[in-house]
């Protein structure tokens, strides 16, 4: 489905802004400056104040568990922030969980995985793994979906493909934000959409390849997921702004999980940037994240 939007100009105006005041300055910048940068880009708005936050550990990963008020108790979503497999925290994904949270009405709960290079593949991919496992154990029975954004939508197929090949119990549904699972960087939008992307460039992709894989291959399915046989994945909903440079990483994904027999639907926000959801300037991060939590509603049942 694509969804056309006449995007007022401030609305980017004002997301560029705030990404510019949180920028490193200078020469150099090094990889706590750039973790630094990553958490500020989702401080446009606080948590709600009506959100529950809990810390706590899922077989020895940190996590937290987000809810609004009324929250179900049937149902449970593990998310998997992104920030390209060295960049991210809890709580600089907590405005975004809390939002989803809101939207989905079941509790959701942020892992927080090993990052890169301090911890190469698969650390990060086993953490989640592990949490996967270990939430649905602890839910009382309750239905378990598993959503991420950019690289941490990388890292939710790759969870899921783990899973399957291990014979366990896939999640019920999943969701993917402007996910990265092509670690070549070989899409074409990779090229054209250049000049439009603030947030990834083909670059920044290859640079964190390097860091989170090293020497080994680019196009193993669970670095890779784009190059993954899919079948028997769960349903599948895949975000994406049509000013990504990992436009092409959504639709092939997509186009893919169709060809394996996956129930996938691809949704293409006109004008939005990458990871839009982040920013609640955007009008549309807010029918987005409503509309997230709504599918995963309709196919947990």
């Amino acid at each position: 489905m694509l969804y056309v939007t006449n995007m007022a100009s401030p609305e980017l105006e004002k997301v560029l802004a705030h990404l510019r005041a949180h920028q490193p300055q200078g020469g150099a910048r090094t990889l706590a400056d750039l973790r630094r940068y990553v958490d500020a880009m989702g401080s446009m708005e606080p948590v709600a104040p009506d959100i529950a936050i809990e810390p706590l550990t899922l077989d020895g990963v940190p996590a937290e568990r987000l809810a609004a008020p009324g929250a179900s108790i049937d149902r449970a979503l593990l998310y998997v922030h992104g920030g390209a497999y060295a960049f991210g925290t809890l709580e600089g994904y907590r405005p975004l969980a809390g939002r989803i949270a809101r939207a989905f009405g079941a509790p959701v709960f942020v892992v927080a995985y090993r990052l890169a290079p301090e911890h190469p593949f698969p650390a990060g991919l086993d953490d989640v793994v592990k949490s996967y496992r270990a939430l649905r154990a602890t839910t009382g029975g309750a239905r378990v979906a598993i959503a991420g954004d950019s690289a941490g939508g990388g890292l939710t197929l790759a969870t899921m493909l783990a899973l399957r090949d291990d014979g366990a119990e896939l999640p019920a549904a999943a969701a993917c934000i402007s996910p990265c699972v092509d670690l070549e960087a070989t899409g074409e939008s990779m090229v054209t959409r250049a000049s439009i992307d603030p947030i990834i460039q083909r670059e920044g992709v290859l640079a964190s390849a390097q860091m989170y894989l090293g020497s080994r291959d680019r196009r193993s399915p669970l670095a890779s997921p784009l190059h993954a046989d899919l079948t028997g994945l769960p349903p599948l909903l895949v975000h994406v702004g049509t000013s990504e440079t990992l436009y092409d990483d959504s639709v092939r994904l997509v186009d893919r999980a169709k060809a394996h027999g996956v129930d996938a639907t691809l949704d293409v926000w006109e004008g939005m940037i990458h990871v839009f959801h982040m920013f609640p300037a955007f009008a549309d991060a807010h029918r987005a994240t409503a509309r997230l939590g709504a599918f995963l509603r309709e196919k947990m049942g």
